[in-house]
């Protein structure tokens, strides 16, 4: 069974990659106005740490707005266009060389893909407001789960590769809610780790699950993304090349490194974005307001 998870894996990495090349080939002479170099080399330094566990989607979201190549409306689908062939590539990597229980793997991940089809459908057709507004708390629950991560508050963690009883029932049911906010801005990674550790299955465990988790829900979400032309194509585009080379230096070269000082600057850097997002929502909304007064 594991086997046709890593089979289906490459499938879905050739499909997505034709879906993805081909919607940008079509619109290149439609491109958004971005540097190529700045999100490029964003698209490689988040995925390069996200294998490390340092997590993509918060760090790619502050360095998104700090440097503004993408409006804040389109970050969520960007973000998961660009980084759906690295997630693919960990994912494939991941699974092949860590062992986990096959029921439990298999029900984990498609609890998490049907919340990304569901959470997609509904992100992408929200307004720029409500999108800073979902973002900022997505980033807030993020810093949360790091910075719980940091202090040593969650606890847990055992030898069990497997889950079954009540335990796989709560697994599947916060892995769907966790697909589901992802495709918000919320990365799976921190609070999918925390989860594995509080049910009492082995810390390496995580890594095939949250990684497998993604892979096989941001093709269907990111595809959902395309459709609804609710991304930015060359910022997609600039991330998901470098990203991808990222993903195999840090999964085959380099095994660890000392991130503690960088995982506290990350923690800041959230925590900043997050605010930042949640006082543009504020503001939006205000101006929002004004304007059907104005109407009136």
């Amino acid at each position: 069974m594991v086997k046709a998870i890593w089979i289906a894996l490459i499938i879905l990495a050739i499909g997505y990659g034709v879906l993805f090349f081909k919607d940008f080939i079509k619109h290149r002479n439609q491109l958004e106005d971005c540097s190529w170099t700045k999100v490029g080399l964003i698209g490689f330094g988040v995925n390069f740490f996200d294998v490390l566990g340092i997590g993509a989607f918060a760090p790619q979201t502050a360095l998104l707005k700090f440097t503004k190549q993408t409006e804040d409306r389109l970050i969520p689908g960007t973000m998961n266009a660009a980084n759906t062939i690295a997630v693919l590539l960990q994912a494939i990597i991941f699974i092949k060389v860590i062992e986990v229980e096959a029921v439990t793997l298999v029900l984990m991940l498609a609890a998490a893909t049907a919340g990304a089809v569901i959470g997609a459908g509904i992100v992408s057709k929200l307004p720029e407001r409500k999108i800073q507004l979902v973002m900022g708390i997505a980033l807030l629950v993020t810093a949360s789960f790091m910075f719980a991560g940091k202090m040593g508050w969650i606890q847990g963690g055992g030898n069990a590769i497997g889950l079954s009883g009540v335990k796989l029932v709560a697994a599947v049911v916060i892995n769907f809610i966790l697909g589901a906010l992802m495709t918000a801005g919320i990365g799976l990674y921190a609070p999918c780790m925390a989860l594995v550790f509080a049910l009492g299955m082995s810390p390496k465990v995580a890594f095939p699950i949250m990684m497998g988790s993604c892979a096989f829900l941001m093709p269907p979400a990111s595809a959902k993304f395309i459709k609804e032309k609710a991304y930015n194509r060359k910022a997609a585009v600039g991330m998901a090349i470098p990203g991808a080379i990222g993903t195999l230096i840090a999964a085959l070269v380099v095994k660890s490194l000392p991130l503690d000082i960088l995982r506290w600057v990350v923690i800041a850097v959230v925590i900043y974005t997050s605010i930042t997002m949640l006082k543009a929502s504020a503001k939006n909304n205000a101006e929002a307001k004004v304007s059907k007064v104005a109407e009136i």
